[in-house]
């Protein structure tokens, strides 16, 4: 039977006088840091902000990176050492700027202690954010093998290359439609998500690289005619489902990608795959399909300033027999038709990958054993570029045959020596004002701040999730919202009530953005007198209890919105659910508050329990060192509660 008590130290009074001052978040680059100056004077391209592409009636902007013959970036390029062309035709340049994205020293093993656990993460706002970057696994078409290896690199890449100001998302492209809720600086949601990346049987991965050749010998009589037409119907349904999953795979691409069309910083998509086949000889319906979809999502990358990588999770492979194979019974014509497709299905399975790549001014990392070292290239690609912007034409917004051109976009550079330019390929001929999207209902807006990354700021919320275990409901997610209440519109009513009104929407996420629960409710608030005048001057907590069915890693995110002035305040926090079904000790989340020196000589301490909120029937309390805000000042006597699970008492 589940033994669960208070602690015996239930109101330990830390005497400690709350010396600790509270923690000053680390500083962050502004993104896209100081632009260096050209030496023509040329207006800088939107150096206050990230917005790489930018498309309007009197700018077309775009980002180029240009690196030598040996792979260095080049950053010292002049405006008049480089031509840009859009549809084969001079355009005269009116904004260039060089952007750098230089970030902190990257960690080394020696450097990583891995028996600490992960630092508390900063909450970011969107002018803190240095890059922002979605780690796509594709686990439809990961084989066994590959998925071992991208797991190492995913944990390798959190260890020693993610910085404090980036914001990431490690999703699996057979995991959901998540996405939006998984971009954090939280490295303990994204170590959850590694848990998660497995070999996926259903997919079009094998348990290698490769499905192995096999024949069996040829039955007298019969020959090769019965047998060749079995393998060719096998061989077509097969391909059949491949391009079934390489379609899933690029529509759950297409879905991330709009994701990051709102979010601030350098945006970037890494896809780990084993490849995505485009052109197939045998099915050029098939065929057709992938590369319709391939066409729409480089698309959409561009107009949502997009640059997406790809790595051959499969490395270096060798194309010849391996042990695997079996050819016994097979004549050589056959073995070498056998090598002969093997070779052929790896080069155009690596043409996908290489396609979105250069489509969105991306690199394609191919024949690599070194996952984390392409991870790094991609990271260190991402340090600068260049923002190139002219004066377009009337002729580029006009249609033809009600609909807006192509318009293809190319870079030259005119300077002694070889250098390589990287950009999007072409744009359409529709303006940024034209793309606006058209104004919200209240409930997107709602759903909009509860997607984003970050928190909504017009109504001041501030949430505390806590783990709890009830021997009747099971495990449960407790949370304390504080709401400032001056943030919201009160309407004066006779005999001197006040009224507000606001919508308050709450989603619990688990693992790559599945809905555990929800919750969607409308409240009015009416006070007077001095319970009016304290709720404007203290705020209020709203209580939320979630059950949790199974153990693992979720996410609460929540929105509030005042139904007067439509201001929109969101919170979001992750919570860690044990299995309390081991046996094992555990125990719940803290519950902290503070209390001044005169309330705790009075005694009114021993209040802390499992429902504690910041509001305090006495009024001497301080609202913002409750349970809610946990906000304390020097002098304060700290208390906590927690309750232990599973615990075993001394026979004694």
């Amino acid at each position: 039977m589940k033994k669960a008590f208070i602690a015996p130290t239930l109101i330990l009074q830390l005497s400690l006088l709350v010396n600790a001052q509270q923690p000053t978040p680390t500083s962050a680059s502004k993104p896209g840091g100081e632009p260096q100056k050209p030496d023509a004077q040329l207006p800088s391209a939107r150096q206050s902000d990230d917005d790489a592409v930018r498309i309007t009636t009197n700018l077309v902007q775009v980002d180029a990176v240009v690196t030598d013959n040996k792979g260095k970036p080049v950053t010292d390029l002049r405006p008049e050492e480089v031509e840009i062309k859009e549809d084969g035709r001079p355009q005269k340049i009116t904004n260039f700027s060089f952007v750098s994205l230089e970030s902190m020293e990257r960690l080394d093993d020696k450097q990583v202690d891995k028996n600490l656990p992960p630092t508390p993460p900063i909450r970011l706002r969107p002018e803190q954010v240095r890059r922002t970057i979605a780690l796509v696994v594709d686990d439809l078409g990961l084989s066994f093998e590959s998925t071992y290896y991208v797991r190492q690199a995913l944990k390798k890449f959190l260890d020693q290359q993610m910085q404090p100001d980036d914001l990431v998302a490690i999703i699996r492209t057979a995991g959901g439609i998540g996405a939006l809720q998984q971009f954090t600086s939280d490295k303990r949601q994204l170590y959850a998500a590694i848990e998660k990346v497995k070999w996926n049987p259903g997919g079009r991965g094998q348990v290698g690289a490769f499905a192995p050749i096999s024949g069996e010998p040829l039955e007298a009589g019969l020959g090769d005619a019965s047998g060749g037409a079995d393998r060719q119907a096998n061989e077509e349904i097969e391909q059949f489902r491949e391009d079934l999953f390489a379609v899933g795979t690029l529509g759950a691409l297409n879905y991330i990608v709009r994701g990051l069309r709102e979010l601030p910083g350098r945006k970037s998509v890494v896809l780990m795959s084993d490849g995505i086949q485009i052109f197939n000889a045998s099915d050029s319906f098939g065929a057709s399909r992938v590369l319709t979809s391939l066409r729409r999502l480089t698309d959409l990358a561009n107009r949502a300033s997009v640059v997406i990588y790809t790595m051959d999770a499969r490395g270096l492979q060798v194309l010849g027999l391996t042990a695997a194979d079996s050819t016994q019974g097979m004549t050589p014509d056959q073995i070498e038709r056998g090598l002969s497709d093997r070779r052929t299905r790896f080069f155009e399975s690596q043409n996908g990958l290489s396609y979105l790549a250069q489509q969105t001014g991306g690199l394609a990392i191919r024949n690599s054993n070194d996952l984390s070292g392409g991870i790094r290239r991609v990271l260190e690609d991402q340090k600068s570029y260049y923002l190139i912007g002219y004066r377009p034409d009337d002729s580029t917004f006009e249609t033809v045959s009600g609909r807006r051109r192509f318009h293809n976009l190319n870079l030259k550079i005119n300077r002694p020596g070889k250098y390589n330019v990287r950009m999007r390929n072409g744009f359409y001929g529709i303006t940024d004002e034209e793309a606006v999207p058209e104004r919200r209902t209240p409930q997107q807006q709602l759903l909009g701040a509860l997607t984003s990354p970050f928190n909504a700021a017009g109504v001041h919320l501030r949430l505390t999730s806590l783990f709890a275990n009830d021997q009747n409901a099971g495990s449960i997610m407790r949370s304390l919202l504080h709401v400032r209440a001056r943030d919201l519109t009160f309407k004066a009513e006779p005999e001197g009530w006040y009224k507000a009104e606001f919508d308050v929407v709450a989603i619990t996420f688990g693992d790559n953005g599945v809905v555990v629960d929800h919750i969607n409710k409308t409240h009015t608030l009416r006070a007077k007198g001095k319970t009016y005048e304290r709720i404007l001057k203290d705020g209020f907590v709203y209580n939320l209890t979630v059950p949790i069915k199974k153990p693992g890693a979720y996410q609460l995110r929540t929105a509030l919105r005042d139904e007067e002035s439509a201001r929109i305040g969101s919170a979001n926090q992750f919570v860690e659910v044990p299995d309390i079904k081991k046996n094992r000790l555990i125990i719940s989340g803290i519950l902290v508050r503070g209390l001044s020196q005169e309330a705790y000589k009075k005694g009114e301490s021993g209040q802390v329990n499992e429902e504690m909120s910041s509001e305090d029937p006495t009024g001497e309390a301080d609202p913002t060192a409750g349970a809610a805000v946990r906000q304390f000042s020097r002098g304060q006597v700290m208390e906590y509660a927690f309750f232990i699970y599973n615990s075993q008492l001394d026979k004694a």
